[in-house]
């Protein structure tokens, strides 16, 4: 066991409520504090979940020098002032998903955590499942040779936020969530494929955005609905690999579909986890035997546990016990990517990564 890691979580919502969940089985994780501008939702869930202490102003929560990090967990276009005001205040930063509302806002975050030299760990829970870390020892193992072509897929046949029965509105205006599908749920997707390939640089990104399936007059009327409900892409990644991507929060069809990543000696299909390649001149379908194997990694191989969820693997890397995954390069890749999609469907065709950074405009709030 390491040392006990003192938290401090600003936001209390949804989300701000799960990832205090998640630390209680941490034996190495203490949430000490939580701010938020709802001083009596904070004081409820301080009281809930035994947590001493209230803010509801986050700064003062940051001013706490006993506090070792924060948990970020606002909505999108409060991340990047929020997380860069933790980082400069000395503290390590673990910010829910997506990076930030635009690609300048994730580059100005992932800036200021080089600046400081502090962690910033961005929540990409795709990257800790059984079927990920097998595809990535499979990769490293040289069993797809070399990779030339990868798919993102994310399916929700009608399940869009607020308009299908679940959320806030505050999730489907582009003032608050800055984006749909894409920002919402293609973040898990497309990280999870971008870290397979070994995450390579964007040349350029070809993309549509729809929202055409109707809703709920009340409930599309008082939503005040902004964003997309289905985005597509299609990405020139150096070393000539092409990446596409479909995903939707509603769409007519099944899930049939599922991410993938290919290459010259075997492919994988991520959902369920499948492995094809050739045997003796013969095409081969493999069930891989994740369970057996998971138990034997974790029986065999030291801090493995230490990988098997984002916050889990949060406090280990605090505690030096194993290094920090590069959550924060995955998730700025992903925000150039989602970002380059919009500004494809803005101007009717294809865009270069250096369009993309020379356009993208701060959708920070101002706090």
């Amino acid at each position: 066991m390491g040392d006990k890691v003192r938290i401090g979580v600003i936001g209390v919502g949804m989300i701000g409520k799960a990832h205090i969940n998640g630390y209680k089985p941490i034996a190495e994780a203490e949430v000490v504090a939580v701010a938020d501008v709802n001083e009596a939702e904070a004081t409820n869930v301080a009281q809930a979940n035994g947590i001493p202490t209230v803010h509801s102003d986050f700064r003062k929560l940051l001013a706490d020098k006993s506090i070792d990090a924060v948990d970020v967990c606002l909505h999108n276009n409060l991340h990047a002032p929020v997380t860069i005001a933790a980082l400069e205040a000395g503290k390590n930063a673990y910010c829910e998903k997506p990076m930030a509302g635009a690609y300048a806002d994730s580059q100005a975050m992932f800036d200021a955590a080089q600046r400081t030299g502090h962690k910033l760990h961005i929540q990409l829970s795709t990257l800790y499942s059984r079927e990920h870390k097998t595809a990535k020892r499979l990769i490293a193992d040289g069993a797809l040779g070399k990779l030339y072509y990868a798919r993102s897929v994310g399916f929700r046949r009608r399940g869009r936020v607020y308009v299908d029965g679940y959320g806030t509105p505050a999730f489907v205006q582009k003032a608050q969530a800055a984006g749909g599908a894409l920002y919402d749920m293609g973040i898990y997707h497309m990280s999870a494929v971008l870290d397979l390939l070994g995450n390579p640089e964007v040349q350029t990104v070809t993309g549509s955005t729809y929202q055409e399936i109707p809703m709920y007059e009340d409930r599309a009327k008082s939503a005040g609905w902004s964003v997309e409900e289905l985005g597509l892409g299609y990405v020139r990644l150096a070393g000539g690999i092409t990446f596409d991507i479909e995903e939707s929060w509603a769409i007519h069809y099944d899930g049939s579909e599922s991410s993938k990543v290919l290459g010259s000696l075997g492919g994988l299909k991520l959902e369920p986890l499948r492995f094809y390649n050739r045997i003796a001149d013969v095409e081969t379908s493999t069930e891989l035997d994740l369970g057996g194997a998971d138990y034997r990694w974790h029986q065999c191989e030291a801090n493995y546990g230490a990988y098997d969820g984002s916050q889990q693997h949060w406090i280990a890397a605090l505690n030096g016990v194993v290094p920090l995954l590069p959550t924060a390069g995955l998730a700025l890749n992903v925000s150039l990517i989602s970002e380059g999609i919009y500004l494809s469907q803005e101007l009717g065709r294809e865009v270069t990564k250096a369009e993309i950074v020379e356009k993208s405009a701060s959708k920070a709030i101002k706090i």
